[in-house]
């Protein structure tokens, strides 16, 4: 049987400042007609797009990848759950730039969530751990 990340690993962290739309804003635009849903994604992931180009250029890993999820909100208005329903656009740009192979059972061991405020400065942290391509 496999086991996650055992030896050499390499950590790198993602940082996107602000938030994004959560799962409450999600389910709106789909409702909202059938292009909305689509575009809500679209624009997510095209703010996750230049955040992972300005941190994260030229980084790949290989196989399987473990992720931390710490999510920093400027109040406690939404609920966590609807919040980190944000990680399927983080996911998807992350597969789409190639900061990861895929982000389905053969690319992902596992993440964990985390949740935190802090009204002058809300992001999420993003610390992968796995291998790169070039090690």
């Amino acid at each position: 049987m496999e086991t996650a990340l055992t030896g050499n690993f390499t950590r790198k962290t993602l940082i996107i400042k602000g938030r994004l739309d959560n799962l409450n804003d999600y389910t709106k635009a789909c409702r909202a007609n059938k292009f909305a849903g689509a575009g809500c994604k679209a624009k997510n992931e095209m703010i996750i797009t230049g955040f992972i180009e300005e941190q994260l250029a030229g980084v790949q890993y290989k196989g399987k990848t473990y992720l931390h999820f710490r999510w920093i909100e400027p109040n406690r208005n939404r609920d966590l759950d609807n919040i980190c329903f944000a990680k399927k656009f983080i996911l998807d740009s992350l597969v789409r730039n190639k900061v990861i192979e895929t982000d389905g059972w053969k690319g992902v061991w596992g993440f964990t969530d985390e949740f935190d405020v802090d009204a002058l400065d809300p992001r999420i942290e993003v610390v992968i751990e796995g291998r790169l391509k070039d090690e």
